[in-house]
């Protein structure tokens, strides 16, 4: 890996770098694309949260489709008949009339994919958490400024309206230096389980599905029902649990407005850790130097049964936000639109002038992209380093202790055993090197 830089610079860098590439995208070698002509896009993964992907895409001229569930690719088939079909990843990325890829796989299979297409050149939308661990999102995000591509981590709500005038909210100072956020999920619970055992004994592997395939990278087992479909993302094998799901959504626009970044101190607290399975309840504490002319600031983080003290309960949605400032206080549930408080103290209270651009969508914006070298909300610049400090929350739980970050060396400072813990290992063929 080359030598790490702070998050500033890398944005800034890699922005550079993406409008002195894109003044007429270059696709592939020998192929410039218009801003009305049709993208050739492949799709890695095609059912669940991958179906919706690829109908957000399909509109451009889909070349190939892929997943390891035969039924979910003949399905999508039927939709798109012109399309390559794949079993195997690797194999639809050696396609050469490609110009990008959507990949919507299980957290285990975005950087192997993911990585390989940015070396190829090729424009990337990846779901959310960009990748499974902390130095894959390092190398992804560096990747993806030396190629010169256009790129999106799919937080379809990054650019929500509601979104965007918290952004201009709480940068225009409207409840003052901000120095708490609170931010919580009902994830896990119902939605998936964590905090259980290692499921024991073989089952019958489903015939529709490619079990090697979807083991990808991770080590060798038997077959089990209790990992597929969606219960994968409660393994750390193949997961991040629920803070890789759902803070990589509730607290993007924390890390957006607050600009978070620089050395930070993560502590998570819970049940006992479990090697195999995420918590059903953690609690995360961020902790924040100044940034810049910005205050210090700790976020905190609840998933599950983990629950905030009483005072900040009654103000924080579930699957939402509080942020408490010197002036006031701002609340916002996911997808909803913010609430300054106290009310009273707001009554007559005139929003800040919208600054920020309405997105036409957060599919179409990467599109857009990838034909003109427009911006993109969440490119891997950007989602690359907000991935990291998500992730950090996992590592702290797992070694059940504080641990400090410094970003300039990818390195937790005080706990050498969790720098393990930032990085894996990879089934021989699905490496990332």
């Amino acid at each position: 890996m080359s030598q790490p830089i702070q998050r500033r610079q890398f944005i800034q860098s890699s922005a550079a770098l993406g409008a002195a590439g894109f003044a007429s995208v270059l696709v592939k070698p020998g192929r410039v694309l218009g801003a009305n002509e049709r993208l050739n896009i492949g799709a890695i993964g095609v059912g669940g949260r991958g179906a919706g992907d690829l109908a957000g895409v399909g509109h451009e001229n889909i070349v190939a489709i892929c997943d390891v569930d035969e039924s979910r690719l003949n399905a999508a088939a039927k939709k798109h008949p012109s399309a390559k079909k794949y079993f195997d990843y690797r194999q639809l990325l050696e396609q050469k009339d490609l110009d990008a890829v959507v990949i919507a796989t299980p957290d285990h299979h975005h950087a192997p994919a993911t990585v390989r297409a940015l070396r190829r050149g090729l424009h990337v939308y990846c779901e959310k958490p960009l990748t499974h661990t902390v130095e894959e999102a390092r190398v992804v995000a560096q990747l993806a400024a030396k190629h010169k591509v256009a790129t999106q981590m799919g937080t379809q709500n990054h650019e929500h309206p509601g979104y965007l005038r918290l952004v201009e909210l709480l940068q225009s100072g409207a409840i003052g230096d901000v120095n708490e956020v609170h931010v919580i999920t009902d994830r896990p619970g119902r939605w998936w389980p964590q905090g259980v055992a290692k499921p024991v004994g073989k089952s019958q592997i489903p015939a529709n599905l490619k079990w090697d395939l979807w083991l990808g990278p991770a080590t060798e087992r038997d077959y089990h029902a209790a990992y597929v479909p969606f219960r994968w993302r409660g393994w750390w094998d193949f997961g991040c649990g629920a803070i890789g799901d759902m803070a990589i959504h509730l607290m993007d626009p924390t890390f957006w407005a607050l600009d978070l970044g620089g050395k930070v101190k993560v502590t998570s607290t819970g049940p006992k850790p479990n090697p195999h399975s995420g918590p059903t309840g953690m609690v995360t504490k961020f902790e924040f130097g100044k940034r810049g002319k910005l205050s210090p600031v700790d976020v905190y983080w609840y998933e599950g049964n983990a629950k905030p003290k009483e005072s900040i309960a009654n103000e924080l949605p579930m699957n939402g936000s509080l942020f408490l400032g010197s002036k006031g206080r701002i609340a916002i549930a996911h997808g909803g639109s913010a609430k300054l408080l106290p009310a009273e103290a707001f009554a007559d209270f005139k929003p800040p002038a919208e600054t920020l651009p309405a997105s036409p969508g957060h599919h179409q914006q990467w599109i857009n992209a990838c034909k003109t070298g427009s911006r993109t909300g969440s490119p891997f610049s950007y989602a690359g380093q907000f991935t990291e400090v998500v992730l950090l929350g996992n590592v702290a739980y797992r070694v059940g202790e504080t641990i400090e970050y410094d970003p300039a060396t990818m390195k937790v400072t005080n706990h050498p055993t969790a720098n393990d813990l930032l990085k894996k290992s990879y089934r021989k063929g699905w490496d990332i090197a």
